[in-house]
C-alpha cells in the first residue's frame, strides 16, 4: 500500500463505494448493477461466490428478498493503486468497512459488522467499478451484540489469516 492514488481518483472510488451503500438501502438495483463491471465478481462466503454483472445483481435481487429493511453504512477506508505509481491508474484495491442494521422479512433483527476487500477498474465511460469485492464478516449476530463475534484470533487463524495478538 505504498502507492497513492491520486486524489480525484480515490473520491471517485469513495463515491463508488458509498453509491454501492445508498442503493442497498434503497433498494435500488439498476444502481447497485451500474457500480459492477461487466466481468465481475462477488464473493459473500460460504460458497455464495458469482461472477458476471446479471448473476451479481440476481443474487442481490434474490438476498434483499429476505429483508423487510436493510440499512448499510459505510465506516471507514481506503483504496490504492495497483499498477506503478507513474502510470494512469486503470486498477485499483481497497477495504472498505460496513455495518448493516437489518429486519429480515420473517421479523428477526439483527446487525452485521464487516469490511469488504475490493479491486477496482477504470471502465471506458472513465468511471470506476467493482472488479471484485469479498466481503469479511466480523460480526452477525443480534444488535445486543450476544452473539460470536468472527475475528477473534483463532477466528481470523482458521481463515488463514494472520492475528499478531
Amino acid at each position: 500500500m505504498s502507492a497513492v492514488l491520486p486524489a480525484d481518483d480515490l473520491i471517485a472510488i469513495q463515491t463508488l463505494v458509498h453509491t454501492y451503500a445508498d442503493a442497498v438501502v434503497h433498494r435500488d438495483a439498476t444502481q447497485w448493477g451500474r457500480c459492477w463491471a461487466q466481468d465481475a465478481r462477488w464473493d459473500l462466503g460460504r460458497g455464495r461466490l458469482v461472477e458476471g454483472r446479471k448473476a451479481i445483481v440476481d443474487l442481490w435481487l434474490s438476498a434483499m428478498g429476505g429483508f423487510a429493511a436493510v440499512v448499510q453504512t459505510v465506516q471507514n477506508g481506503h483504496a490504492w493503486p495497483t499498477v506503478d505509481a507513474d502510470a494512469a491508474a486503470s486498477s485499483a484495491a481497497g477495504r472498505w468497512y460496513i455495518s448493516e442494521r437489518f429486519a429480515r422479512a420473517d421479523g428477526t433483527r439483527g446487525i452485521l459488522l464487516a469490511h469488504y476487500e475490493d479491486t477496482y477498474v477504470r471502465s471506458d465511460s472513465e468511471a470506476w467499478q467493482f472488479a471484485s469485492r469479498s466481503l469479511q464478516p466480523h460480526y452477525m449476530g443480534p444488535p445486543d451484540l450476544s452473539g460470536d463475534f468472527i475475528n477473534t484470533a483463532d477466528g481470523l487463524r482458521a481463515r488463514g489469516l494472520t492475528a499478531d495478538v
